[in-house]
């Protein structure tokens, strides 16, 4: 190309891109409006203002059935004279914290929910930037952290809100033995003893608990691991620190282990059936139903134990066809001296009580 029309052509170029906008944290010049008619309707003149998303550094706790509010505001740096039209997204990061559920989307006062969030979700907006959301009848699959994200024309900017249940995580094991469930099997053993998989945050806030168990178990982020607090030979040796052994991550088909199951408060109550005699499994689950109830599982147990400190020195049938009894105040002849959940496995035959599950 002969070197004239080239040194045209590049300044050419240049007379165009001095006029484009420059996208960078709110700090460009304009922004074509979306309808492209001219009237300057929907551009932006900011010349250096800034969109400020604020939301809370310490997580938030809560509990399975209650209603919470995760605080979101935003602002304008300089602040802005004349209210703006913008777009609230709310979405829930998974446990690697790179892809993201959609929960919530609204302009103005049109809003829309989507998946298990449908129905339950809404923003209070009580001041003119305020994006908070509000969840209602919170599931244990809730807990997790959420990003606010607030976009105005091409920019956005977001803050992330972390929501804690307050639970209890128990290790599991199903009827046919130790270590016979994959990471798939195991998430769904948790999930039929009204329960999810435990999240490594979780398990350790149990060990801090003080939560002592040698079997190996599935996590949600698909290691598997233990938690020790009284080092002893068969469980990594008496010379290794408390705390969490871990396997690190296994592949989630092939290896087999227990699972680590976690629940939260309960909506009804867990109690000891009065019977005047003792109850095959098939008869314990009659039993409660004609109680106006149905047999306990293993979480909704282990939850009424760790939140209503039930307490029972009677073994009784669960649904998964173990027997187990709860214990919030120690004594003789009710196993340990520790509180807990005492387990006699998975009978094969005989007859004992039942604990049952009413709604209230």
């Amino acid at each position: 190309m002969p070197l004239l029309p080239l040194v045209v052509m590049l300044l050419q170029l240049g007379r165009g891109c001095c006029g484009l906008p420059f996208y960078n944290g709110f700090y460009y010049d304009h922004v074509m409006n979306d309808k492209g008619n001219g009237n300057g309707n929907g551009e932006v003149h900011f010349n250096g203002v800034k969109l400020v998303v604020e939301t809370p550094e310490d997580a938030i706790f809560t509990y399975r059935g209650a209603n919470i509010t995760l605080p979101c505001r935003y602002h304008y740096e300089p602040k802005l004279e004349t209210p703006r039209k913008i777009r609230i997204k709310w979405s829930k990061l998974r446990e690697d914290n790179t892809k993201e559920r959609d929960v919530l989307v609204a302009i103005g006062l049109k809003h829309r929910s989507f998946g298990e969030f449908r129905g339950r979700v809404h923003l209070r907006q009580r001041g003119e930037q305020e994006a908070s959301l509000v969840i209602s009848d919170l599931r244990l699959q809730d807990y997790g952290k959420y990003r606010c994200e607030v976009i105005d024309g091409l920019e956005d900017e977001s803050g992330i809100v972390e929501l804690e249940l307050r639970g209890v995580v128990f290790p599991y094991q199903p009827h046919h033995g130790r270590y016979r469930l994959n990471f798939h099997e195991a998430k769904k053993a948790c999930e039929e003893q009204d329960a999810v998989i435990a999240s490594f945050e979780q398990l350790f806030k149990s060990w801090e608990e003080g939560l002592d168990w040698c079997n190996a178990g599935w996590l949600l982020d698909g290691t598997v691991q233990y938690p020790i607090s009284l080092p002893r030979e068969p469980c990594g040796g008496k010379r290794l620190a408390p705390g969490i052994r871990s396997y690190g991550e296994r592949h989630k088909n092939l290896h087999y282990f227990d699972v680590f199951c976690f629940s939260s408060a309960l909506k009804g109550k867990v109690y000891y059936l009065a019977h005047p005699e003792k109850l095959t499994l098939e008869e314990a689950k009659q039993a409660c139903q004609d109680d106006g109830a149905e047999i306990a599982k293993v979480g909704q147990l282990y939850a009424a134990w760790k939140f209503f400190s039930l307490d029972r020195c009677d073994a009784g049938w669960l649904a998964d066809g173990s027997i187990r009894y709860p214990i919030a105040f120690p004594r003789p002849n009710c196993g340990p001296p520790e509180p807990g959940v005492r387990s006699f496995g998975f009978p094969d035959k005989g007859k004992f009580g039942v604990y049952c599950y009413k709604l209230n």
